[in-house]
């Protein structure tokens, strides 16, 4: 029931950009990519999702996605890209609906309303989508991908949220509040991939991690057993220390304790 990835090779015209990539998500936990820029995060993302060529296989829940329709495959994971560009004035319920649309919950009218409200946009039904802040437009397309897959598990099996850097636009509050879904939407039994750059935050919420470095994965695991001082020291290119306090006087905030009101 898992989503695998085995000797993912990607080529970018004349760059290869993925080099033999392995990669394993379980249902029922966050599964976190990070890595410094350029490393590969967005194209394995890409790759996982079939939007890129790519040499080798994925697979999803046991179905190679290279052999799925696009129908079969909408009903089992929602991704959400890095950058979307809506080019019409579409009001935020009717970009919502596009999820709805795309997954098995059509028939349910109520659910833009509901995924709006978790996301915290209740009452912005109405307003266009050009008119919201990049942090609010970023809440409405995680809506959309919300109703795809509303139910963390189906009739037949876990439901997938692959998503691409969600809370890159986001204040501290909504950034806890957005991996406080995506942690519950992993409790109640789903999977969750998603590509990140706060480390602090994928610590507090991912359950295992890959860390890549030049189209490979350097190291896989938890939290605690990948994010160590030589491992991202080694990655980022500076040298880091994991859990220490910085010396002077400059302010240092951990999101660890942090709660929303």
């Amino acid at each position: 029931m898992s989503l695998t990835a085995r000797h993912l090779v990607v080529h970018l015209g004349r760059q290869e950009v993925l080099r033999g990539v392995d990669f394993d998500a379980s249902p029922g936990q966050v599964t976190a990519i990070v890595g410094p820029n350029g490393s590969g995060k967005t194209t394995l993302m890409r790759a996982l999702t079939g939007e890129v060529p790519y040499q080798g296989r994925v697979e999803i829940m046991g179905r190679d996605i290279a052999k799925a329709k696009a129908w079969q495959l909408a009903a089992r994971r929602a991704v959400l890209p890095q950058a979307t560009v809506l080019a019409f004035p579409f009001t935020v319920i009717e970009v919502v609906r596009m999820g709805l649309m795309m997954g098995a919950y059509g028939g349910d009218p109520a659910l833009p309303a509901r995924a709006l409200a978790w996301v915290g946009l209740g009452g912005c039904e109405g307003r266009f989508f050009q008119e919201l802040s990049g942090g609010e437009q970023q809440r409405v397309h995680l809506a959309r991908v919300l109703v795809q897959v509303w139910q963390p598990v189906d009739d037949h099996g876990p439901c997938w949220l692959l998503l691409d850097e969600p809370v890159s636009s986001l204040d501290i509050a909504h950034q806890l509040e957005v991996m406080s879904l995506i942690a519950d939407y992993a409790a109640r039994g789903g999977g969750v991939v998603a590509v990140m750059h706060d480390l602090n935050l994928t610590a507090l919420t991912a359950h295992r991690i890959a860390i890549m470095k030049d189209g490979r994965v350097r190291a896989a695991g938890s939290p605690v057993d990948v994010m160590t001082d030589e491992i991202l020291s080694e990655v980022y290119g500076c040298r880091l220390r994991v859990g220490i306090t910085p010396q002077g006087p400059a302010p240092f905030i951990l999101p660890h304790n942090a709660a929303l009101h």
